[in-house]
């Protein structure tokens, strides 16, 4: 441990010993505390941590420009759903008959049947919870050692290659199989975005002007600690800001490209497994160059007596045993996972209307999309622009982008009681891409800049 966390481990155990607890409170803290400061008290700046280069950092735009999400959350649930439905059949009819836009659509299902939305829905819900479990287990264990990096490895290959699968997708008898890929393929993905957008803190951190102003201007008393946070803050939400932009950009790029599939073989039903195809193979040659030009940035080591397998649980373990000190904290966390989850349903939902709509229409999907691209680009240099130029924080930008993640699902409710809004018509699927594109994909990008830590 570094002078300066030695001091602070001094400081934090006497101010515990000058708060009012009782004997029992202030043992149990204090046992928490130290037991915090073994797991979480390695400082990165004692380790010879290089400056991120030029190359490292394009590569990381470009790994982001690739992985934007168009194959995993869009054209790989549209062809599993497409499977699902042809596959299906209205229920109470004999002989079965096919499903048709106007009618209800079920599938065999454990010895019953079950809706097309329903085993949608069952599918995602299954992937939030092994990601769930996964970010658990796993997550703590990426801020140590040189894990991080091979995990992110491991898990894009993973993606490649089941997104490959979908290629032998052919027939909707097949859908069993489609739902495995599509689950596999949906979890790697999102565990990518996840161990991936960590990345950004230590870049940020170690970016030249960042470094200076830490290493030199601080230490020298030039500027004040307060003055070098706003520093690394904005740097943060600049380097959040411009990934975002790359991804957005790659989903604009890769849904272009793909109208050179889509169009001249609009009737070959085939063509959606190429486009899939072909999205996938953006993201493996944008990808690879991040695992090229990544520097070395190890973390500290694991702390005596854990693993990777067990950090995270042990993490978890103290933070649960200070919920009740840390009222806040815990309010805060409870809140960001509701808002998480409702925005991600919200997402599934509409999206399992909208591939309806369009009859799972690849070339309607793909227009759709580009109608999002385009607007999330804008609003988010656009926000980045009116955040630097005016000087906002991030939490008031932030703030602004929850009012449309209420907005849209409320919108859909009103489909409850009319036909003439709440996503029943083509035109309301433009409005909703327009808008999530303008309101949420500053979204995404504030929610990093704003509760990523250093490392």
């Amino acid at each position: 441990m570094t002078d300066s966390k030695v001091k602070n481990s001094v400081a934090v155990t006497s101010e515990l010993d000058d708060l009012d607890w009782s004997d029992a409170e202030h043992r149990e803290i204090r046992a928490n505390v130290q037991s915090y400061q073994h797991l979480f008290g390695a400082d990165e700046d004692a380790f010879d941590q290089p400056t991120t280069t030029r190359k490292e950092l394009w590569s990381y735009y470009l790994y982001y420009n690739g992985d934007n999400g168009v194959g995993p959350g869009s054209y790989s649930q549209a062809l599993f759903q497409s499977a699902l439905t042809n596959a299906g059949f209205q229920p109470g009819t004999t002989p079965p008959q096919p499903c048709t836009g106007s009618t209800a659509c079920v599938v065999p299902w454990n010895g019953g049947t079950r809706s097309v939305s329903s085993v949608v829905l069952i599918a995602n819900g299954l992937c939030f919870a092994f990601m769930t479990l996964m970010f658990v287990w796993l997550g703590s264990a990426a801020d140590y050692g040189s894990f991080g990096r091979w995990l992110l490895l491991v898990l894009t290959v993973i993606c490649w290659a089941f997104q490959y699968g979908f290629m032998a997708i052919r027939h909707p008898s097949q859908w069993h199989s489609a739902m495995g890929l599509y689950i596999v393929s949906y979890v790697a993905y999102g565990a990518t975005l996840v161990f991936y957008a960590a990345i950004f803190p230590r870049l940020a951190r170690y970016m030249p002007d960042v470094r200076k102003a830490r290493d030199e201007d601080l230490k020298e008393g030039k500027i004040s600690q307060g003055e070098y946070d706003k520093i690394e803050s904005m740097e943060k939400n600049h380097l959040s800001n411009i990934s975002t932009a790359h991804s957005n950009i790659g989903y604009l790029l890769t849904l272009a490209i793909n109208l050179s599939v889509l169009l001249p073989l609009q009737n070959d039903t085939y063509s959606n497994n190429l486009a899939l195809c072909l999205t996938n193979s953006y993201w493996v040659i944008l990808g690879l160059w991040w695992f090229i030009f990544q520097q070395k940035r190890p973390g500290p080591k694991l702390p005596k007596g854990s693993s990777y397998a067990t950090i995270g649980l042990k993490q978890v373990w103290i933070a649960v045993r200070e919920i009740r000190h840390l009222p806040q904290t815990f309010t805060y966390l409870v809140a960001f996972f509701l808002l998480a989850d409702g925005l991600n349903t919200t997402g599934t939902l509409v999206s399992i209307i909208q591939n309806d709509q369009v009859a799972f229409s690849f070339l309607q999907i793909t227009y759709l999309g580009i109608t999002q691209a385009v607007c999330s680009i804008a609003s988010t240099f656009g926000y980045w622009y009116i955040q630097k130029y005016f000087r906002i924080p991030t939490k008031p930008m932030f703030l602004f982008t929850n009012f449309f993640s209420v907005f849209i699902p409320f919108y859909g409710m009103i489909g409850l009681w009319t036909q003439r809004a709440g996503y029943h018509n083509k035109w309301e699927f433009y409005f909703y891409n327009a808008v999530f594109g303008l309101f949420q994909a500053p979204y995404y990008a504030g929610v990093n800049g704003r509760s990523m830590p250093k490392r």
